[in-house]
């Protein structure tokens, strides 16, 4: 069974992996400056050594081969001792041709020196001490040598090294962790702001407040990012819920007006033709009912992607003739005919007739229903094929216009404008839907203009060929 971590802020979680990394990086720099420093010691303090053997070796003077020690030996291996350090310890040797102790700065004899160096007298014997050699020349002849003992001591076995490296190491640790700790806040602390904000939308408080003046110009964009998508949801949780009780009187109003005509008739409150008249209603209620919830599933078909489209070679003319001829039949007299304008050549789309006669159907209702009181309605269908391998069909009336303020809520679900609120019962899907149809099929349905001179509205459909293989041409509508 896996046992669940528990969770640790950001702030910890980065702080104490920062940390740990900035540790061991100081560690293995601090034993790279150790090693270098020891070893760069060491080779100084041979040369230095060399050096102050051959000096030795250069003041000693030979008589007829014999060795002369001046007096002063002592008190010139003591001055350089002071200069090199008070604690190096330098072991002098003088030895003549055959080996014999002829001088030392220590009280040692004869017998002593196999103990220091060995045979040959050039290598040291004491644990801890390195010897170096220079030969004493008469006339360039060899009559002895000096040996030098230098202790071979390493820097890290020094305790006040030791204690200057353990200073350093904790100074510079607690100086980058409070670097880290102050960068790992200042980055946590706008996050865990989001976070919160984002827990107060998720219970439905929507008015957050979050700085927006952040340095960081990611910070900035992520606190302005973040309000508006907070100002789009209580937006959208403001339509949805305005939407929804909406629909819900939509809904409702049919029924309670058939359960009411058809209470009456029940109940005898009105007889022969008179209850044949609120059953006539009551039916025609119902239906329309029964087109509001197939529209309703319609689009969430369609939306759900449930919904079949073909993909058939058209002639485009050909099919608005019959979309326009049909819907005209089944208008009142006042409505004239929509005048459609077409290009010289024939403009052949690929496309699902059906739903194509759905889109241009309930943008012709549309106009309908936007007919200015003052002045006959009338309707253009313009269409025109585009350089962009798509043909436009343009459906232009002289209605009442759409507000300026609704124009980008058209097609939005569920929307109706204020003028249709008053005027035309409805769920408010015919735009949405019919986009949703004409993006479906690789096209488009967009507000072009709207005034109070009129309304254009425009679906675009790719042209046959343009996108890649069809099927065959479909029949026209029935």
């Amino acid at each position: 069974m896996d046992r669940q971590l528990k969770p640790t802020s950001i702030l910890s979680y980065w702080t104490m992996r920062y940390f740990l990394i900035l540790f061991i990086m100081l560690l293995a720099i601090a034993a790279a400056v150790v090693w270098w420093t020891n070893r760069a010691t060491m080779d100084s303090r041979q040369q230095t050594a060399e050096m102050f053997a051959q000096e030795i070796a250069y003041r000693l003077h030979s008589y007829n081969g014999t060795i002369l020690i001046p007096q002063n030996m002592s008190e010139m291996i003591n001055k350089r001792v002071r200069f090199l350090g008070n604690r190096i310890k330098l072991c002098v040797i003088v030895t003549d041709k055959a080996g014999k102790l002829l001088y030392s700065n220590e009280q040692i004899t004869q017998a002593d020196l196999p103990e220091r160096l060995n045979a040959k007298l050039n290598k040291s014997l004491v644990p801890g001490y390195r010897a170096v050699t220079a030969p004493i020349l008469n006339n360039g002849s060899k009559v002895g040598q000096v040996a030098l003992l230098h202790p071979t001591e390493s820097l890290i076995q020094r305790r006040e090294f030791q204690w200057a490296l353990m200073l350093l190491l904790v100074n510079l640790t607690a100086l980058g962790w409070l670097m880290i700790y102050l960068l790992s806040r200042k980055l946590s602390r706008p996050i865990r702001n989001v976070a919160s904000a984002a827990r107060s939308i998720s219970l439905g408080h929507y008015d957050i407040e979050l700085s927006a003046n952040a340095k960081e110009r990611e910070l900035g964009e992520l606190f302005v990012s973040f309000k508006e998508m907070a100002g789009k949801l209580k937006q959208l949780e403001h339509s949805r819920t305005f939407m929804l009780a909406g629909l819900t009187h939509e809904l409702k109003t049919p029924v309670t007006s058939a359960k009411g005509l058809i209470h009456a008739v029940k109940e005898k409150v009105v007889q022969e033709e008179e209850a044949d008249e609120f059953l006539e209603i009551a039916l025609q209620e119902t239906g329309r009912l029964e087109r509001m919830i197939t529209d309703l599933l319609d689009y969430n078909a369609l939306a759900a992607g449930l919904v079949h489209i073909s993909r058939c070679r058209l002639d485009a003319a050909a099919l608005l003739s019959e979309v326009i001829y049909q819907w005209t039949l089944h208008q009142d007299e006042g409505i004239c005919e929509p005048l459609l304008t077409l290009p010289a050549q024939p403009v052949e789309v690929e496309g699902d007739p059906l739903r194509i006669q759905q889109i241009i159907v309930n943008l012709l209702n549309n106009s309908v229903q936007s007919k200015h009181p003052g002045r006959p309605l009338r309707i253009t269908i313009t269409l025109f094929e585009r350089n962009s391998g798509h043909a436009e069909i343009i459906v232009r009336d002289n209605g009442s216009g759409i507000p300026l303020s609704e124009q980008p809520l058209v097609f939005e679900r569920f929307f109706r404008g204020e003028s249709k609120k008053q005027n035309v019962r409805g769920l408010g899907l015919g735009l949405a839907f019919s986009k949703l149809l004409g993006q479906a099929q690789q096209g488009d349905l967009e507000l072009k203009e709207s005034s109070a001179e009129g309304t254009a509205f425009a679906m675009t459909l790719p042209i046959a060929g343009a996108q890649g293989p069809q099927q065959p041409a479909g029949p026209l509508l029935h």
